[in-house]
């Protein structure tokens, strides 16, 4: 096995998504050596000449279009390529098509003995982490999901608007599938250390069931709107990839909610989960209201029959 380089960084695959979160490395001072991957060498070169003329402004690094074997010492592999879901696609569609994209670029890691790290992005995230550990063998701890980090980013993103509050300060997750079966965590959310609902009222502001609801929706409506708008979403996810990132880089040991296989639950779904140098180290247990958990059974469940159905 390669030593590996802890300041090295791949990315597989150069569409909206991995040249948005190339580009936000870039910024982010973590690494000092960046190579793409994508089918299309020439997209890589591109992408990566591009954002290389951003160096004399943005840092110092090295960043390079590359093949598998420039992958083997590098201390994360951020995997982002697939196809997008089309109109009349069903999630089952979009699932089988890109795990045959993924049966063929593990299998590449794998017969170089890869030692790193896995940040899978490509959707369905969820059952792309789960394949990625039980089909092709990875190791739990070094499969991270990007999960609901970017969904939890936006529900915070969402309080602080309607708190009138540093979004730093919103303390709330997102958990389970990243998709609409998605459970936002009102009954563990806290606002400084103060309980969300306590947080309304201080504020003057309606913390009842109804408005939760609705910031929810627009929640999980999010990326369809954008869609709708520009035909992809990259920024935020790009940004939530970067934040994972940091967490390993630094060895920070933070908890972020992202996608790791639960025993318990036999899925892989987006958890509390501490990260750090090593990958993830545990997932904390949930603390949910009786309601929210039977919400969050709801998405495992529909979680496992589509690992059955599609053979995993």
């Amino acid at each position: 096995m390669t030593d590996i380089n802890p300041k090295k960084v791949g990315v597989i695959g150069c569409g909206f998504v991995g040249s948005a979160t190339a580009f936000s490395l870039m910024q982010s001072g973590l690494y000092n050596e960046m190579v793409l991957l994508d089918a299309d060498k020439a997209k890589a070169e591109g992408e990566a000449l591009d954002i290389a003329h951003g160096l004399p402004h943005g840092g110092s690094m090295k960043i390079y279009a590359g093949s598998y074997d420039d992958l083997t010492n590098c201390s994360v592999v951020i995997i982002t390529a697939g196809a997008n879901q089309k109109e009349g696609e069903t999630r089952r569609d979009l699932a089988s098509k890109n795990l045959a994209i993924y049966d063929k670029i593990l299998p590449e890691l794998s017969d170089r003995n890869y030692g790193g790290l896995l940040l899978v992005v490509s959707n369905p995230v969820d059952l792309l982490t789960y394949s990625a550990v039980k089909r092709h063998g990875f190791a739990p701890n070094r499969v991270i999901g990007s999960g609901t980090v970017l969904d939890t980013a936006r529900l915070r993103f969402e309080l602080s608007e309607y708190l009138s509050v540093d979004a730093k300060s919103v303390h709330a997750f997102i958990v389970g599938e990243h998709g609409d079966s998605e459970v936002a965590a009102w009954s563990s959310a806290v606002v400084a250390g103060v309980p969300l609902y306590e947080f309304c009222l201080l504020r003057g502001r309606r913390g009842d069931e109804n408005i939760l609801s609705e910031i929810a929706s627009r929640v999980k409506n999010s990326a369809y709107d954008i869609i709708t708008k520009k035909r992809a979403t990259y920024y935020g996810i790009a940004t939530a990839v970067t934040r994972i990132c940091r967490a390993i880089v630094k060895d920070e040991k933070s908890v972020l909610p992202v996608s790791t296989i639960s025993e318990k639950y036999d899925v892989a779904v987006g958890l509390p989960s501490i990260v750090g140098a090593q990958g993830i180290e545990m997932t904390l247990p949930l603390r949910l209201s009786a309601t929210e958990r039977e919400d969050f059974m709801i998405g495992t469940r529909e979680l496992s029959e589509m690992i059955s159905a599609l053979g995993l």
